[in-house]
């Protein structure tokens, strides 16, 4: 196969790409599952959307999102399914469709069952990365929703975060769940066995009584000392950072409801659906995924901001940040060669306003920048009409300076109002100039809720999705995140097995040097 840099579809789309403009002259809005995506001012023109269709066809787009959702081994390095997407189908497929409702039925009875007895008025929640972002994200944004429990997160293997989580709370009416596919996860153990003992100290005598475990191991979870009925399980075809519509979402029923959850699921299954039929030009993962494409891989920007103007959803940014850079942090194509394009941009941000006073100078000035994705929801869940007013008008505003820039001759005509020395004029004018023509896509909730956080989160997994089959990547692995455990298992029992002298022969002498230095704290 060709490097797909000389493959003639992506060649016609770089050209394409190239001479499109950045213009919001026209409006470019699609529609899908509730939710609006103004793409206006992305790259865009006939050439380029008939040079996209090219080039979705070129790399098997049609054929890889069939086998996506009918449960073909699209995790092809790892020889199996990510059928995430059968989680929250009204209909899950038939061979796993027994599966799916029998744990969706016991998590449903758990839940109803805890609610009756009025039981476990905390809930500390042990999970990282994929078990733990995503039911995360649910509960800060979705709090208000129900305040019938107290949910806490500790994923850090950092004691701090343990024992922050359980401060305050009561033993005797607090659930600990563990959140680990593989039921391995360093992390997740090790703030167990904190959890144990402080369940102890607080005079329980079988603390395990109190927790469940949430798993596609469950003979892990066994041994471990969990009873059966607190074992709930997912499948290896659930890759983590795909798990929250798994028993994951266990936390997000407790605290905010299982309507909640059912409504997230059901949020997810309308995008899904508008993912599988609407067609491409009118289809919102899609060409996000062509605009993040032409914006990472021809237009060079190596980053992209998220800002959402609601601060609730401060914890999409680290969740959007695991799931694009773990999913699409690769290099190697699906025939084993090096991608031979720029790919996989690094993302970050933070909600708005703050990160206008935080680093929008850099993306208005910058001499590169970077492009956005704005989120605004258009009710508020408030009264305080003046707030969210304000709020829109920052968001709209930033978009526009970003697109529309500011010249040196209007800076200096701004300029000159004030300051008449006309050769400071000038030269403060230039400090002014703002280049503009920086790409943004600007997606519009009705209302922050937890359908419409569910279409959300499923927006974004399909861009992803589409992006790595342009790219040619496998989106559902993570030998990285893999090889970094290992050495630091391989570190960890070479600290504890032998002290203050430990072998240092493998490392590097920086790695050594610290090796030796901190086996002796």
């Amino acid at each position: 196969m060709s490097a797909l840099s000389q493959t003639p579809a992506w060649i016609d789309f770089v050209k394409a790409a190239q001479s499109s403009p950045i213009t919001s002259d026209a409006l470019r809005i699609v529609h899908a599952a509730d939710i609006d995506v103004d793409l206006s001012t992305q790259r865009h023109s006939k050439a380029l959307a008939k040079a996209s269709d090219a080039l979705l066809a070129q790399q098997g787009f049609e054929a890889a999102r069939k086998e996506l959702f009918e449960g073909g081994h699209i995790n092809w390095t790892e020889n199996r399914a990510a059928w995430h997407t059968a989680l929250r189908a009204t209909h899950p497929p038939a061979s796993v469709s027994d599966a799916i409702q029998t744990e969706q039925a016991r998590l449903v009875s758990f839940v109803e069952q805890a609610n009756a007895q009025n039981r476990y008025s905390n809930v500390v929640h042990l999970g990282i990365g994929g078990s733990d972002w995503g039911p995360r994200l649910a509960m800060t944004a979705l709090k208000a929703g129900n305040g019938r429990r107290t949910i806490r997160f500790a994923s850090n293997v950092d004691a701090h975060a343990i024992t922050s989580a359980l401060e305050g709370l009561d033993p005797h009416d607090t659930l600990i769940i563990i959140s680990s596919k593989s039921f391995t996860t360093i992390e997740s153990l090790a703030n167990a066995a904190c959890a144990i003992d402080w369940l102890r100290a607080g005079g329980i005598e079988e603390p395990l009584e109190r927790f469940v475990a949430v798993t596609a191991n469950p003979g892990a979870a066994r041994e471990f000392g969990i009873q059966d009925a607190h074992i709930f399980e997912f499948w290896d075809w659930v890759g983590g950072r795909y798990s929250i519509w798994s028993s994951i979402g266990l936390p997000i029923a407790l605290g905010l409801g299982q309507e909640a959850f059912n409504e997230m699921l059901a949020g997810a299954q309308a995008m899904d659906e508008h993912f599988l039929t609407a067609p491409v030009e009118q289809n919102a993962p899609v060409q996000m995924a062509l605009s993040s494409v032409v914006n990472c891989s021809i237009l060079g920007y190596a980053s992209f901001a998220l800002c959402p103007y609601d601060a609730r959803l401060y914890n999409l940014v680290p969740w959007l940040q695991q799931l694009e850079m773990e999913s699409l942090g690769k290099s190697t194509t699906r025939d084993g060669d090096t991608l031979d394009v720029p790919s996989s941009p690094a993302v970050w941000g933070m909600p708005g306003t703050d990160g206008q006073h935080t680093f929008f100078q850099w993306l208005h000035q910058d001499g590169k920048g970077a492009p956005v994705d704005f989120i605004l929801c258009a009710k508020p869940d408030h009264r305080h009409t003046r707030h969210h007013r304000l709020l829109v008008a920052n968001c709209l505003a930033q978009r526009a300076a970003l697109l529309q820039g500011k010249s040196y001759e209007q800076a200096l005509a701004e300029v000159q109002k004030t300051e008449p020395d006309s050769a400071r004029a000038s030269k403060l004018a230039r400090h002014r100039v703002h280049p503009g023509g920086r790409p943004s896509t600007l997606i519009v909730l009705p209302s922050l809720n937890p359908r419409q956080l569910g279409s959300l989160l499923a927006l974004y997994e399909h861009k992803v999705f589409v992006e790595g089959v342009i790219w040619g990547l496998n989106p559902f692995d993570q030998w990285g995140v893999e090889y970094g455990k290992r050495l630091a298992g391989d570190i960890e029992r070479r600290l504890d097995a032998l002290g203050s002298d430990p072998d240092v022969s493998p490392y590097d002498p920086s790695t050594a040097h610290w090796v030796r230095a901190l086996a002796s704290n």
